[in-house]
C-alpha cells in the first residue's frame, strides 16, 4: 500500500511538474507578443496620462512641471481678468453635441438596421451570403471618400434639393450640409454595417418556431417583435449598439467634413488642441476623458450581458 501510494504521489507530481512546464513554455512563446501589444497599446496611453498632468508649452509641446490645470479646463474655466470659476461652456456643448449625435447614429442605425437584418436572415441560405456582401461593400472605400460622397447628396445642389426642386416640393434648397443632421445622417451612413452584422447574426440563430408560436396564441405583429423577437435577439442589438456608440463617439472626419469645422465633435476637439489650440496637456485631459466615456458604454454592455446569461443560466 505504502509503495502504490508513493509510486502515485510521484505520478501526480510528475503529472503538475509537465503542466507547470507547458504553461511556462507558452507563457515564453507569448511574451513577444504579449510585451509588443502592451508597449503598443499602454506606452502611448501612459504618455497622454503624463501629459494631462503637466504644464502646455508656449508654442505647443510641455513643461514637465506638474500641474492639474488640464483637468481643470476640461470643464471648468477661469475669467481672463478676475480668476472666477465658471463652466466651460464650449466643451460642455461639444460633449454634449457629442453624446446627443452618437445615441441618434446609434438609433437610427439601429432602426435602419434591424429591418435591413432581419430580412437578410429570412432570406433563403444560398442568397443570404450575397446580401451580406452588398453589406459590406462601403468597407471597401476609405472613409473620407464615402464622406465626400454624403456631402454630394446633402449639399445645397445635392441629389435631395434637386429632386425636391424637381417634384416642386421645396422653393428653395433646405440647408441641411454642415448642420448635426447632416453629422448624423453620416455617422449613420458610415457605421451602419456594424449594427447589420452583430444583429444578422443574431437573427439568424433565432428559432422561429417561437415566432409561429406567438401568431398561434392570436399576438399580432408588434406583440411577436416586441415580446418574442426583441428579447430573443437583445445580445445583437447590444453588441451592434456598442459597436456603432463607441467609434461614433470619437468620430473626427465626418464631423470635420459634413459639420464644416463648425459642429464640433470630441475627436475635433482634441485635434484642434493638438494643432491650433497648441494646448497638448487639455488635448490629453480631453483624450483620457473620451476613453472613460468608453469604458462606460463598455462596462454597461458587460453588464448587461452577463446580467442576462446569469438570469437565463
Amino acid at each position: 500500500m505504502t509503495a502504490t501510494r508513493a509510486i502515485a504521489l510521484a505520478g501526480d507530481a510528475a503529472a503538475r511538474d509537465a503542466a507547470r512546464r507547458v504553461t511556462r513554455n507558452r507563457w515564453l512563446l507569448l511574451a513577444p507578443a504579449v510585451t509588443i501589444i502592451t508597449l503598443a497599446a499602454a506606452g502611448p496611453i501612459l504618455i497622454v496620462l503624463v501629459y494631462s498632468f503637466l504644464e502646455k508649452g508656449n508654442y505647443a509641446g510641455v513643461i514637465w512641471n506638474f500641474s492639474s490645470e488640464a483637468w481643470f479646463n476640461v470643464f471648468l474655466e477661469r475669467g481672463m481678468f478676475d480668476d472666477v470659476v465658471s463652466f466651460a461652456d464650449a466643451h460642455l456643448s461639444i460633449f454634449l453635441r457629442s453624446l446627443r449625435l452618437a445615441v441618434m447614429a446609434t438609433a437610427m442605425a439601429f432602426v435602419v438596421g434591424f429591418p435591413t437584418a432581419y430580412f437578410i436572415a429570412t432570406r433563403p441560405a444560398r442568397t443570404r451570403n450575397i446580401w451580406l456582401f452588398l453589406i459590406t461593400i462601403p468597407f471597401w472605400t476609405n472613409l473620407l471618400i464615402r464622406t465626400f460622397a454624403i456631402m454630394e447628396i446633402l449639399r445645397n445642389e445635392g441629389v435631395i434639393n434637386v429632386v425636391l426642386g424637381w417634384l416642386h416640393i421645396v422653393d428653395e434648397p433646405i440647408q441641411m450640409l454642415y448642420t448635426d443632421f447632416a453629422i448624423a445622417v453620416g455617422l449613420l451612413y458610415v457605421y451602419l454595417p456594424l449594427m447589420v452584422l452583430p444583429l444578422y447574426a443574431s437573427i439568424e440563430k433565432l428559432d422561429f418556431r417561437l415566432v409561429e408560436a406567438g401568431y398561434d396564441l392570436y399576438a399580432n405583429r408588434w406583440k411577436v417583435l416586441r415580446h418574442v423577437i426583441l428579447p430573443l435577439v437583445r445580445p445583437g442589438i447590444i453588441a451592434g449598439s456598442i459597436l456603432v456608440f463607441i467609434p461614433a463617439l470619437g468620430a473626427y472626419v465626418t464631423p470635420r467634413v459634413l459639420g464644416g469645422g463648425l459642429n464640433m465633435m470630441l475627436g475635433n476637439l482634441i485635434e484642434f488642441q493638438f494643432g491650433q489650440g497648441r494646448n497638448w496637456p487639455l488635448g490629453s485631459a480631453i483624450s483620457l476623458t473620451l476613453m472613460a466615456l468608453v469604458m462606460v458604454a463598455l462596462l454597461i454592455y458587460v453588464r448587461a450581458t452577463t446580467g442576462r446569461e446569469a438570469r437565463h443560466g
